[in-house]
């Protein structure tokens, strides 16, 4: 099997209708007249945060094949970044906050990375997250950074554009618009990059490192560039994370988000980063489903929601080895042989 068909680069003409009439679907979304509409939006946007995290690690590890189990720092940095930026008693502007934010976390992840991309395979992944952890520990154990009980965000950002103030992030339903557009902005931004020659390149690192240095590439500066790339977008998730929460906690860079991420491109389907947004839609509902289950006598399934998590995950990577959107193309494909 061809790499690109291994990693579903290029997705059927069907499968792309089918996600444009889900991004439709969402800016469509707060139209609809629901009871707690605002939960749901909040819900959404937490989602669509939880996607472009998503798709800044399928850089790393769907597109060029390196294995991150600290991607997490670099989305809590950028979190904190907007709690220390953001006065106590009035909002920073958003449009340098969001800048400094990311660039702050892409910046760590170039001096992490200088270091990180030396290693391969399982030294890589060790590694990583071994400067996750020394990250973690360093806001958790520095009550000057918050300490274990994290630091608020006092306002959102202030969006006045040249003197305008008609988009207010306090409105839920703009501050769901922002998400949504930057997570096209995003999704359109990484499109564009896999199919250019720095992307072929990284693809081309993920099938054989050893090849394309002998062809005259180095490999190096290429891997630190998608490294420091995929901090810096995972800077833009955390941002808008902490900006919609109004809270950070060194949680937030801990393993598990990491983990989390992991798990949310498996499902959706690596390489391809549809796939990713695809796979944290998927993975957030079907962790509040599960959180959501009922009592059995006096079991509660709900309680032990990541053990069924835990079976749903090794089920649909039996079942869909490249993911959900693969196993949609393999659907669509068997419904056209059989007409």
């Amino acid at each position: 099997m061809s790499a690109p068909k291994a990693q579903l680069e290029k997705l059927p003409r069907s499968m792309q209708f089918m996600l444009l009439l889900g991004a439709l679907a969402l800016a469509a979304f707060p139209f609809i007249p629901l009871t707690g509409g605002d939960f749901y939006l909040q819900m959404l946007s937490q989602m669509m945060i939880l996607a472009i995290f998503a798709m800044s690690l399928d850089l790393l590890q769907g597109v060029t094949g390196m294995v991150s189990l600290g991607h997490a720092a670099y989305f809590g940095l950028a979190g904190y970044a907007l709690a220390f930026l953001t006065p106590a008693d009035m909002p920073i502007s958003l449009w340098w906050a969001l800048p400094v934010s990311a660039l702050g976390a892409g910046l760590a992840a170039l001096v992490i990375g200088f270091f990180v991309v030396r290693t391969h395979g399982i030294y890589f992944i060790m590694v990583t997250m071994a400067f996750a952890q020394m990250v973690f520990f360093l806001f958790f154990d520095n009550k000057a950074l918050g300490g274990s009980d994290g630091v608020y965000v006092n306002f959102k950002p202030d969006a006045t554009l040249f003197g305008w103030a008609g988009i207010d992030l306090e409105n839920k339903t703009t501050f769901y618009y922002l998400t949504l557009l930057l997570l096209v902005g995003v999704y359109a931004f990484l499109r564009r990059l896999l199919f250019s020659p720095f992307g072929r390149v990284l693809a081309g690192i993920r099938v054989n490192e050893h090849r394309m240095r002998a062809v005259g590439y180095g490999t190096f500066g290429y891997k630190l560039a998608a490294f420091t790339l995929a901090g810096t977008l995972a800077g833009v998730a955390g941002f808008l994370w902490a900006a919609q929460t109004g809270y950070v906690n060194p949680e937030l860079m801990g393993f598990h988000m990491s983990a989390h991420a992991i798990m949310m491109i498996i499902l959706g389907g690596m390489g391809n980063f549809a796939g990713a947004i695809v796979g944290a839609f998927a993975f957030e509902y079907v962790m509040h489903f599960f959180k959501d289950l009922p009592y059995v006598g006096d079991f509660h399934l709900g309680k032990h929601w990541q053990l069924w998590m835990g079976l749903f995950i090794v089920a649909v990577v039996l079942v869909a080895p490249r993911g959900l959107l693969g196993l949609g193309e393999r659907l669509l494909a068997r419904k056209g042989d059989v007409k």
